[in-house]
Parts: C-alpha cells; structure tokens; sequence
C-alpha cells in the first residue's frame, strides 16, 4: 500500500481492512475496471479510495500540481457527496490533495471559480458535473478514474443519460469502478458498455445479511403508531436515532410532535435547502440533535458515527429501500437496531419485505410505560458518575444536603430530577385486542310523547333529535325511538326525563314555534299507509336459491317461421281518416279589410311579382329586384316623377326589353356571364368576401349595399 495513505488510516485507527477494501486494494487488480458489490457499511468509500490511489499518485505518494482534475466520484445525493468528499480528504491529506465538489443546491459561480484554480479530485451528483461539463468549466481530458458510486440508487433515480453522457465524454483509456449494494441488470448492461474487462468483487456472500444489525418487527395498534415511536425512541435513548418516513408532510408532522415531546430533533427531506440539510446533519454529528426524521434522501451512504437506532415510522416500498435505511446503522463492526412499526394494515407487507431482504426480524411489542420506566431506573443505577471521586465542593454540599433532609428524600428528588429530563411515557393500548363496539345500555321503562309535526310538514328525525335536545334539555341516552307519522311524531323518552322534559315546556307546551307536544300512548301498529291511486302493495314471490337452475338446452332445433303464410285479418276496421278542415276567409268585420299592396307611381304595367319564372329572368320563388322599385310601396330607382329605369347601366326612362330578365347585365352595361355558383358551407375560404371585390354595389363583408339618393 502507498505510504501516505497507509499513514493517513493509521492515524484514524484502521488496524485492519474490511473485507472489501482488502478485495479491491489487491495488486492484481491496480490497473483493472471493478463492479464491486458489498453491503452497506462495509466501508466502501474508503475502499474506491484506496483502489484508485495507484492510478492517481506518482512514485512518492503524493499529487502534482493542481490542473485539470484526474479523478471523477459520482454520488447520487447531495449529502452522500459531501460525505465521499470529507473521507477523501483526510485519506489524502498526506498526498496534498485538492478537492472540489460540485452538488445541486450550491452557488454554481463558486464551483466554477474551484475548478479553475485546479483540482486533483472532483466529487459531485450527475445533474450538477453534466451542467459544468457542457458549459465547459470541468475539464475531462485528463482524467485517469471515474467512480460511480451507489450505482442502482442513480439509476432508479432517473440519471441514466447523465451518466452516459459523462462516461462518453471521458478518455477512452481511464480506469472505471462501480460501487453498488446490488447488482440489477442496469447496473450489468452499464458495466458492458462503458467498461473494459471489468473484474467482479463481491463480498455478500462473506457473512449473513447485515449481522450486525438487530431488526425487531413491533406490532402496535392502528391508533398507536406514533405513540408507539415515542416509546421506542424512549426506551432505548439511543445517543443518535433516525425515524424514516414516506412523504414529506409526514416528516413535518412527526418533528413537531417529538420537538413538543421533549426531544432534540431535526428534519432532513428533500424540500429543504441544501444548507439547511448540511446544518441538520451537523447537528447530529456534533451532539445538538439526537434524532432525525427523515425520507429515503437519509437512507444512501449517510454515516453518523453514533448513530445507535433505525426506526420505520412507515415501511418502505421494497426491500431495497429497507436494507438501506437499516444500514444505516450497525456500520463498520458497530452494533445497532432496526425496529419496524407494524399496524395490523401493514402487517402482511412487512412479512413479505423480511421475506425478500432475506432478514430474520424477532416480532414483538412496542416497550410500553413500565418496561420504560423500569429501564431509566437501571440506567440512572448504572450511570458511571457513582464511581467518580467526590470533589471537595461537592463534599459540602452534600453534607449539608444531609443536614436538611433525610438520605430517601434525597434520593427520591434525585430520582424525580432525572426522570424530568426525559418525555413521559405513552400508555399504549393491546395491539392483539380489536376495539369492540360501545353496546347501548337498556333503554328501561320509558312513555310516549307525540309532536305536532309530520311527514306532510316534512318531520325528519334528523332534526327532531337535536331539537329535543336544545329546547327540551335532554340527552341522546333519554331519548329512544322516533316514529314519524302522516300528521304526528311520536318520541319515546325514559320516564326519568319525560317529568323533567314537560316542565321545561312550560303549561302550553310549545317545544318550538310552531311545534307542541302532548303525552300520548304507544303510535300506532300497522303498515304505512297507501295511497288511494296505488292500492296495496303485492307480495313479492320468492326464488329458491338452493334449489337446482334449470337447465336450458342449446342443442335443441330454434322454431320455425313461415313467412309466406298470410296475415292474420284483424279484428277492427282500419280508423277512418279525418277530414281536413275546411278553409275559412277571415271575417272583415273582426279582421277589417284586407290591404292592398301599392303600386310604383306612374307605372300600371304589371311587375316582376305578376310575371311567371321564365319572364323574370330571376331564380324561381324569388321576388324581382332589379330595375324596379325595392320594397313594396317604396320609391322607384329613377327620378321622381320620371319615367321608370329601363336597362340597368343605361339611359333613364329607357324601356324594358320584352322577355328577357333585366338582370341579364351587370351594371355598366357590360354581360355578366353565368351566374357564380353558390358557396359551399364546408369551403372557408370562400366565407369572406375581401372589400373591394365584392360583386354589385356591395363594399364590405357583412355591410347591406348602400343606395344612391
């Protein structure tokens, strides 16, 4: 092994290499593409760490001036990248490493000005190092490694293009390692394409899955479940603790309930800054949280040291996703506990999860009040501070402690101040017990009263029930049934209330505007009754369902029908028609006389409205128009009290020519040929009529044709 690095891990306490930083650091292997798959927390950063320090370093161990960066680590979360990036740092401290990391979330103008004073190695996510690289800011020319670590969470992500396109861009001739916990077939099909020769290291199969984990499915009740997290966060007092969560607003609200219990809690999902993630992380590692609720963005590659208890507030979606999150904890030799929250819903999907992550989990209760209680009274005995030395301040002070009080007062005041630093305990209900349904006590003796109100003044016990309650001072328990009939209601009341009930009604028992009440004897017995027009209702004949379904033969020839046999005569006589009606002139002494239709002045030959349809020379059906007056009764075109137009365009007072229509020519004088063909309703280009264009006088698209005074 390189000195400097191997300086660098004795410095942090590595006396011996996990499994898989042995695999990878074998000297056959120094100039070989990798697939790696190892559990999670076996060490896998510092083990790529180690695996590309002979690909990168020169013959002394260390680097050379900073330029274009050698190495490229691709990490799929941001927090997961600042991690990759701190490891790295102490492990090539030594070596005079520079390093630059480029994340989503960050000011992109100061990951440009890094990369342009130089850089040794770059760690960031897919979507930030594409963006640098296509604007030109990183530099890929020299690169000797590309690192991909998770490499399934970056696939299931969505980032496949990006990584494509950066293992595109690199050289040809660089070394390639892949780092993932599984090995799906995307991950296979990657290594075939962009690696060379690649070299399988896998080390699952060393030891069973996560031993150093303890999983603990606690069945809970349905209502239970947060409580049940409580307890559990409670009972163990673990030094850090995170509590995974589905969506965000569940994280919301999980943190607000533990941050009013009591605890030292942060947040961490995937609506929050990436300033804001770093400062919850960090407040774990320093000591100022002691528990994080968080998504599945916390359950890659994250390592906090202390980190003791893995809670699922809710399960995941597969069991992937569950071997990570526990994984979590119990990371480089540690010990530490995965516990599942189990309501009676969820309880078939957390058996198939074990199932498939292959995990033996022991199924048990959530701690409840006592079992708590009973554990901070064994860590208060076992507390190392009884073995200390006693100060001489301390001495006094308790001396005169001892002067004021008994020694069982002392201590029970110790006792109480101890356990006022800790939330209280939740009762916690027998998750094996279903909640039985609340049984009505017997009604007892009870009488009658009847309402003024019925179905005709549209009574509803909806709101006769309420009514009582408000204006008769009753409760629902003192109230049995209701029985709304045409014109009355009857109530049943115990007879308890019913004293109580009419003296509050005072002596016109009026219970409201327009309701009073009377005490009467049981309703009456029977059916409702019917409507006149309906007569009774006929019985409904009853099919026997456990006896046999006839059969129906298919087989069986269909009838025939004759089609040529003659119709049947029928029985009536065809209904005569009616008789149209016989038409009537309107009676002028109801009506008055009937108007006739003025003529043109100085013309008493007969019009366009005489003439048949060959003389008019226009369509049939239509009125004439041209060369006579317009509307009936109106003025004709030529001068007053001149002689009637003749051809249209020519000179005033000129004579119609016999038989042929005066349409026949356009104005002008001119022929105007046969006429257009009418417009197609389905032809929109020919729905508009441009100004200027338009045939006759008209000048507009929808304008009526303006006429010369």
């Amino acid at each position: 092994m390189i000195q400097t690095l191997s300086d660098a891990l004795a410095e942090r306490g590595y006396d011996t290499l996990t499994p898989v930083q042995t695999a990878v650091t074998d000297p056959e292997l120094t100039a070989s593409d990798l697939l790696v798959s190892a559990q999670t927390g076996s060490g896998k950063t510092v083990g790529f760490g180690l695996a590309i320090g002979p690909t990168l370093l020169d013959e002394n161990g260390r680097f050379g001036p900073a330029a274009a960066p050698l190495a490229l680590i691709i990490a799929p979360t941001r927090e997961l990248a600042f991690q990759v990036s701190r490891e790295l740092t102490w492990l090539y401290e030594k070596a005079g490493v520079r390093m630059a990391t480029c994340v989503g979330g960050m000011d992109m103008r100061d990951e440009r000005r890094t990369l342009e004073r130089g850089a040794h190695i770059v760690v960031g996510t897919p979507g930030r190092l594409r963006d640098h690289i296509q604007r030109g800011s990183l530099d890929m020319s020299d690169l000797r490694a590309v690192v991909l670590d998770e490499a399934d969470e970056m696939l299931d992500l969505g980032f496949r293009e990006d990584l494509e396109f950066m293992l595109g861009e690199a050289p040809e001739d660089r070394r390639t390692l892949l780092f993932s916990a599984t090995v799906p077939p995307m991950i296979v099909k990657l290594a075939q394409n962009y690696q060379r020769d690649a070299v399988r290291v896998t080390t699952l199969a060393e030891k069973g899955q996560h031993a150093d984990i303890a999983y603990q499915a606690l069945r809970v009740a349905q209502h239970d479940a947060e409580n049940a997290i409580i307890n559990v966060l409670r009972y163990h007092d673990a030094q850090n603790a995170i509590v995974f969560a589905n969506t965000r607003a569940t994280v919301n609200r999980l943190t607000a309930r533990f941050a009013n219990r009591g605890f030292s809690v942060v947040a961490l999902s995937g609506e929050l800054s990436q300033t804001e993630r770093t400062h919850a992380l960090q407040a774990m590692r320093d000591g100022r949280a002691r528990v994080c609720v968080a998504t599945d963005v916390a359950a890659r590659g994250i390592d906090l040291p202390n980190l003791e208890l893995v809670v699922h507030a809710e399960l995941p979606s597969n069991f992937e996703s569950l071997l990570h999150r526990s994984g979590r904890t119990g990371r480089a030799g540690r010990k530490g506990i995965s516990a599942l929250i189990v309501p009676p819903k969820v309880a078939k999907k957390a058996e198939r999860l074990l199932k498939w992550a292959k995990v033996t989990a022991e199924w048990t209760e959530a701690p409840g009040a006592d079992e708590i209680l009973r554990r901070d009274e064994e860590r208060l005995l076992n507390d190392p501070t009884w073995s200390e030395e006693i100060r001489e301040d301390e001495a006094d002070f308790a001396k005169r402690l001892l002067d004021l009080h008994s020694p069982e007062a002392i201590a029970a005041a110790y006792l109480r101040l101890a356990r006022s630093r800790y939330s209280a305990p939740e009762e916690l209900s027998d998750p094996n017990t279903r909640p039985d349904r609340k049984e009505r006590k017997p009604f007892g003796p009870s009488t009658w009263i009847a309402l003024s109100v019925g179905r005709d003044d549209r009574a509803e016990a909806r709101w006769i029930l309420p009514l009582l309650c408000r204006a008769g001072g009753l409760d629902k328990d003192s109230i049995g049934a209701i029985r709304v009939q045409q014109n009355e209601t009857f109530v049943e009341l115990t007879q308890e209330a019913a004293g109580g009930f009419m003296a509050n009604l005072g002596a016109d028992n009026v219970l409201d505007e327009n309701v009073t009440v009377r005490p009467a004897e049981a309703p009456p017995q029977g059916p409702r009754p019917q409507r006149d027009d309906r007569g009774p209702s006929k019985p409904r004949a009853k099919r026997d369902f456990d006896g046999p379904r006839p059969k129906r033969d298919f087989d069986a020839p269909r009838p025939k029908r004759d089609f040529d046999a003659p119709r049947p005569p029928r029985d009536e006589a065809p209904k005569p028609r009616p008789a149209p009606k016989e038409y009537k002139p309107a009676d002028p002494e109801t009506h008055g006389p009937a108007k006739k239709r003025a003529k043109p002045a100085g013309d008493d030959k007969p019009r366009g409205f005489d003439k048949g349809p060959k003389d008019r020379g226009d369509k049939p059906g239509k009125p004439f128009k041209a060369g006579g007056a317009g509307k009936p009764g109106g003025k004709p075109f030529g001068k007053p009290g001149g002689k009637p137009a003749g051809k249209p365009g020519g000179k005033p007072g000129g004579k119609p020519v016999p038989g042929k229509a005066l349409a026949g020519k356009a104005p002008g004088g001119k022929p105007a040929g046969k006429p257009a063909p009418r417009a197609s309703a389905s032809d929109t280009s020919k729905r508009f009529t441009p100004p200027g264009k338009a045939a006759g006088t008209r000048k507009g698209g929808s304008q009526p044709p303006r006429r010369k005074p």
